[in-house]
């Protein structure tokens, strides 16, 4: 008997590598993904105006780093003694706007150039439901804690949203190859019957871009969530976000959805010398300390043998040096 409707992932056309540079960008699933991915050094970038739920912000920002105009301070507003962006995460407002303005142009900068390189592009919608400024109509990625009477709360259309990227996926996104996934983490605060409706725009908006675009892919992270595992002991305690647990399992459906053998074959080794980097090391210069530096720099000898295009010189120097 079967207990369990797993799903079944196969080889997809979509590539990850050591050899070509990611953009990630959306949800806070995006940045589960994004950490895995840095951690075993894939040259990767992601969020640069920070975590974003809906697609019409993922897209704004994807034209701004495209246009590279940097933000000015009329397109800042102040409350709660901090100044902040309608188009940013909270973790960039500042107590000043010329401090907030230093991190949101130089984080455009660098966002700005990680996607004109990159070879391929993740992006995770979270909700269709997006919240118009009332005085000029902006959708704004974050509401910033502000009144509610500052905004008018509308939902995207899946036709909206397919509008959208084909423009962008003939302007910026062009010749890149890129994944669409709906986050599995569900927005209470639009009730549960909203959320559902909201999903199903997203998974319908992903699925006809999908279908009507070569280079673009969909990463059934919903369904494995809500399908797959289908359990609340795969939650965390607000019975929201996935636990760590789901993370791991969602996290090897991608590897083996989007990276080939040899590629999977080296994460193990890159996992050991992340654990190693993170170790903590509590009696220095003893001689087990001294046996795992040398474990340690010699798996950094075989991982700069098999990724001879990857820069372990950090890793290198921080065992060399002693512990």
């Amino acid at each position: 008997m079967k207990f369990r409707t797993e799903i079944a992932l196969c080889r997809s056309g979509f590539t990850v590598d050591h050899g070509r540079r990611g953009f990630l960008a959306g949800s806070c699933f995006s940045e589960h993904i994004f950490g895995r991915l840095a951690a075993a050094k894939f040259p990767v970038a992601a969020n640069p105006t920070g975590i974003l739920f809906n697609p019409a912000s993922i897209a704004g920002m994807i034209r701004r780093l495209a246009e590279g105009r940097p933000y000015e301070v009329g397109e800042l507003s102040c409350g709660g003694g901090l100044w902040f962006s309608y188009d940013h995460h909270g973790s960039f407002a500042r107590a000043s706007a010329k401090e907030a303005l230093e991190a949101m142009n130089a984080s455009l900068t660098a966002g700005a150039g990680a996607l004109a390189a990159a070879d391929y592009v993740v992006l995770t919608f979270g909700t269709a439901w997006v919240y118009r400024l009332a005085d000029s109509g902006r959708i704004a990625a974050n509401c910033h804690k502000q009144p509610s009477s500052c905004f008018r709360r509308e939902r995207l259309s899946a036709a909206e949203i397919v509008r959208e990227y084909g423009e962008l996926l003939s302007g910026p996104l062009a010749g890149k190859q890129v994944l669409l996934t709906v986050s599995p983490v569900r927005h209470v605060k639009d009730g549960l019957e909203g959320n559902s409706l909201s999903k199903a725009i997203l998974r319908t908006a992903a699925a006809s871009l999908a279908e009507g675009f070569r280079d673009v892919y969909y990463f059934p992270s919903f369904e494995i969530m809500n399908d797959d595992l289908r359990d609340y002991r795969f939650y965390e305690e607000d019975m929201l976000h996935p636990s760590a647990q789901a993370v791991d399992y969602i996290w090897g459906k991608f590897t083996e959805f989007a990276m080939d053998p040899d590629t999977r074959a080296l994460l193990p080794r890159l996992g050991k010398l992340d654990a190693a980097l993170h170790h903590r090391v509590l009696h220095a210069g003893s001689a087990a300390v001294e046996v795992f530096r040398e474990c340690s720099l010699k798996l950094v000898d075989e991982l700069q043998e098999a990724l001879p295009g990857v820069d372990f010189s950090a890793e290198r120097a921080y065992f060399t040096a002693g512990l």
